[in-house]
């Protein structure tokens, strides 16, 4: 009996082992210290960062504080048009009322039937009465930031949507009245050749300090304390896409990261844009700060403008580019 126990004993540690070594695709990497001080195009970049949160989260915008969301659909819309872009619209009815997605589409130099499609794009909705600087100012602002930074810009002969995604809070998140739900929906109608979706979700708290990061067990154990980092994070299915993404981060940009992923019921996870290309199939996964794991004010009315972290966001958003490039081909 003893020896079939520890057989046992050693089969559940063994499945436990191997759990862990899929979910923990990517440990965190060392931090430089200090991370390299921005040049003046990165300096530039932090400013308009700063112009655009500073722009739109000033107070809840989503169905509920209507006039707000409208005008900050208005203003993403503008600031593409004053970028030279065209962007399109996918407009949908929710609750009586009319709300978008919008989307920026860098089409191929070489024209190829259904060629490969990387998505990338953030939520521009709060939750409840925040003002969301941080959820989802943050993504926002660095996803019109890869607007103006990849302008002149175009893959040879790969596909990259852009996309600012409506309704991924409360009460419509994980439902189809989401705006990526919407969009991953005609994605699947329509046939394309979507390699991966990534969701810019809360990208502006970090701290030095030990202690300022918290996980959910087992995670902990193998990730470090100090939320100085970004994360990427994906559903199960999406760990080959998982790896393809933190790697190209990696090789962009000296911010630390890590890479993980876990099944939708484990708190967080599915809590972002990344849930609704899963759910019709596509890979995709978030990039985040953790978000509540992290940040005090995460979805109360003090996400405001000045909890933000420019620089830190600067140095991921020049990150990003630099990955969006080595991706889309």
């Amino acid at each position: 009996m003893a020896t079939v126990l520890a057989l046992v004993s050693l089969a559940c540690l063994a499945l436990i082992g191997s759990l862990i070594w899929y979910c923990i695709v990517f440990p965190r990497r060392s931090k430089p210290s200090p991370l390299p001080i921005l040049d003046p195009e990165g300096r530039r970049l932090a400013s308009c960062l700063s112009a655009h949160i500073s722009e739109i989260a000033q107070e809840p915008r989503n169905i509920a504080h209507f006039s707000s969301l409208e005008s900050t659909a208005a203003y993403i819309q503008d600031t593409l048009y004053a970028l030279g872009h065209k962007p399109d619209v996918q407009d949908f009815a929710v609750a009586g009322k009319y709300v978008r997605n919008i989307e920026l589409i860098f089409e191929p130099q070489i024209k190829v039937p259904n060629p490969a499609t990387l998505i990338l794009g953030a939520h521009y909705d709060t939750d409840g009465t925040s003002p969301g600087a941080h959820d989802n100012g943050t993504g926002v602002a660095a996803t019109l930031e890869l607007a103006r930074l990849l302008k002149d810009w175009r893959p040879k002969h790969d596909r990259l949507r852009l996309l600012f995604w409506v309704n991924e809070e409360h009460p419509w998140g994980r439902t189809e009245y989401m705006g990526s739900w919407q969009h991953a929906k005609l994605m699947k109608e329509q046939g394309q050749n979507i390699t991966g979706a990534i969701a810019l979700e809360t990208l502006g708290y970090f701290s030095n300090e030990p202690g300022s990061q918290q996980f959910l067990f087992p995670f902990g154990a193998a990730y470090s304390d100090v939320g100085d980092f970004v994360a990427f994070v994906a559903l199960p299915k999406s760990r080959i896409f998982l790896e393809r993404v933190t790697r190209a981060f990696r090789l962009s940009s000296p911010f630390p990261s890590i890479g993980g992923l876990a099944p939708g019921f484990v708190e967080g996870v599915g809590l972002s844009d990344h849930w609704a290309y899963h759910q019709f199939g596509f890979p995709a996964l978030m990039a985040t700060d953790t978000a509540p794991f992290r940040n005090p004010y995460y979805h109360t009315i003090n996400d405001l403008p000045d909890t933000v972290d420019y620089e830190s966001l600067a140095h991921i958003t020049l990150g990003l580019e630099t990955m969006v490039r080595r991706l889309v081909r």
